[in-house]
């Protein structure tokens, strides 16, 4: 019996906050009028990531990988921030999310916490295990992580064109959430 491929950026995660839609490469401006706040990535360890073309290797990549979603506010319409899945390993019934910003008017865990919820939810109809990778630098989504219900499990040298940057990894198993 063959193995249905779950498709990794549906079109109806939704919930009273955000919605989830499918990003697509005629969407760059859009998001970089957001992504060019430089409060953003400040503890991010691609801290240039609000540069243009820092910002394009970025969402082309995005773009490539068919999983990734613009976060929209539902209340005013507006594209907040990005997320997306990467790294599914069937194997290992995993996956992983991450690759997410917020406009800076949206931190604070509500939005973070709505989007992670519905990735999560998605995500734990094919797989067991969900990662997140967070740079070792970034305590703020450290944080938000752990609230999220994520437990360090690893910590991980990710290459970033050339450069080994430390991530400290973290882990949702199905059973454990909520």
């Amino acid at each position: 019996m063959a193995t249905i491929q779950p498709n990794w950026q549906p079109n109806h995660l939704q919930n009273n906050l955000v919605q989830l839609v499918p990003l697509h490469k005629d969407d760059f401006e859009k998001l970089y009028d957001v992504a060019s706040d430089p409060l953003i990535w400040e503890q991010h360890p691609s801290n240039d990531r609000y540069k243009r073309d820092v910002f394009q290797l970025f969402f082309d990549g995005a773009v490539d990988g068919d999983t990734a979603f613009l976060i929209v506010d539902k209340a005013t319409g507006n594209i907040i921030g990005s997320t997306r899945y990467y790294d599914y390993k069937p194997g290992n019934s995993s996956i992983a999310i991450g690759y997410t910003f917020l406009a800076k008017a949206y931190w604070g865990g509500k939005y973070n916490q709505s989007c992670k919820k519905l990735l999560l939810d998605y995500a734990f109809q094919f797989v067991d295990k969900v990662y997140f990778h967070v740079g070792a630098t970034n305590t703020r989504s450290q944080l938000a992580i752990q609230k999220t219900g994520g437990i360090k499990v690893n910590e991980v040298d990710f290459d970033h064109y050339g450069k080994k940057l430390l991530h400290f990894e973290y882990m949702i198993r199905k059973g454990d959430w909520k």
